[in-house]
């Protein structure tokens, strides 16, 4: 029995980036041998254990064979005559296809080494085109490497937008697809996993909502870069550097949805489009089962962003109606992300990417103005129901125009 540190563990030592989890493949035995030395089996596919101490996962070398289209149309087989280069070769990237033996000596059969140092993401064999969510993982390591340089190999791209035409990409499961965007947008440069996705043709058939508006014109005197799908791009690159929440970058990526559906008697103007965003947004978020979290506050980011910006032009009734509707009292936390959103949406302008965005601070103000208005004291000087509420709008309204008068005044 032969046992090799794999995959993730030796591609980022290479890289000198800290190492997250160590994966273990073994050769030349079965589960029983593994069994008898204390390992537990967690695998329902194929042989996975957990070392009786350390608890990280040890599989037995394996090869895989195409059945049927998707994620799970394959049949595995796994015994001790599988060596670690058939192991090796069915996984997706070469930098990914390294393992280290026991003495810590480097088996890189696939050349992964060699791909680390070209910054290449390249796939180790034909067998990549058979599981569609390796595009997605592919996309998802361009995200994470693109700060250090990494590209995907031009052939891998071509193979990528081969199985999108062959429709592979149709037999995606809701909950992979959702798994691996939540990740990707965790990413330090989430931008380049639609970049890559728009690059095979794979972003049309999973996020038609955000390939939509690729070539989509706004007004060049408010949105110098002009089509609506880099404006997208822009707005997530700079919601990324704002926060690390996987909400507010969902928020930023789908809260401009609608302008793919203006009429094209109105454009490059998109009158209208926050209620068109949020009946794109629904059935995106539906198909991909997106957590309540994220629907929440893109569904706030599309339908008030506007309002937000033009805060120096509301009516105090407006600004607390927003307030109100926003949730903005009762939970601030998730009204600090709407914040960002609509900040990231300012900035993610060409040109306007270091702009001031004051508009952030002062509707904090307000809320924090509004949210001083005490209700116990209505009730310490005998207001009863309905009473108590027009007594504390009334006062939340007082506190909201003295903090626009500031706003005003300020130079």
């Amino acid at each position: 029995m032969e046992i090799y540190l794999v995959g993730g563990a030796v591609r980022d030592e290479l890289l000198e980036l800290p190492v997250q989890e160590r994966d273990w493949v073994v050769v030349g035995a079965t589960p029983d041998e593994l069994l008898k030395r204390g390992y537990r089996q967690v695998g329902a596919d194929f042989p996975v254990f957990l070392h009786p101490e350390t608890h990280e996962e040890y599989a037995l070398a394996r090869t895989e064979r195409k059945t049927a289209p998707g994620y799970h149309g394959f049949t595995v087989h796994s015994d001790p005559s599988v060596t670690l280069e058939e192991d090796l070769r069915r996984r997706d990237l070469t930098i990914n296809a390294m393992a280290r033996d026991e003495q810590h000596r480097l088996i890189d059969p696939y050349g992964g080494q060699k791909d680390l140092e070209r910054r290449l993401l390249r796939h180790v064999s034909p067998a990549f085109g058979e599981d569609p969510v390796r595009i997605l993982r592919v996309a998802r390591f361009a995200a994470r490497y693109a700060r250090l340089g990494f590209t995907v190999a031009p052939e891998t791209v071509s193979l990528m937008a081969t199985m999108v035409t062959d429709g592979e990409v149709e037999t995606l499961v809701a909950e992979r697809v959702w798994s691996e965007l939540v990740r990707a947008l965790g990413e330090s440069t989430p931008t380049r996993f639609f970049e890559v996705l728009r690059e095979c043709g794979a972003l049309a058939r999973i996020l038609p909502e955000v390939d939509g508006l690729f070539g989509v014109p706004q007004p060049a005197e408010h949105h110098p870069e002009v089509d609506c799908g880099v404006h997208t791009l822009m707005v997530l690159e700079q919601s990324a550097r704002l926060s690390d929440s996987a909400e507010v970058r969902f928020a930023a990526l789908t809260y401009d949805l609608g302008k793919a559906d203006t009429p094209g008697d109105l454009l490059p103007s998109h009158h209208g489009h926050e209620r068109r965003s949020i009946q794109r947004l629904h059935p995106l978020c539906d198909r991909l089962k997106a957590p309540k979290s994220f629907r929440e506050l893109a569904e706030m980011g599309a339908r008030f962003h506007s309002h937000c910006h033009r805060l120096l032009e509301l009516r105090a009734a407006t600004i607390l109606d927003t307030l109100e509707k926003l949730d903005a009292f009762r939970r601030p936390e998730r009204f600090q992300q709407f914040l960002l959103v609509c900040e990231a949406d300012s900035r993610g302008r060409k040109g306007l990417e270091q702009r001031d965005y004051p508009q952030r601070q002062w509707f904090q103000e307000a809320r924090e103005a509004a949210a001083q208005v005490d209700p116990k004291l209505f009730v310490a000087n005998g207001l009863t129901g309905s009473a108590i509420a027009q007594a504390l709008r009334k006062e939340r309204l007082k506190a909201i125009r003295a903090i626009r008068d500031q706003w005003s005044a300020s130079p």
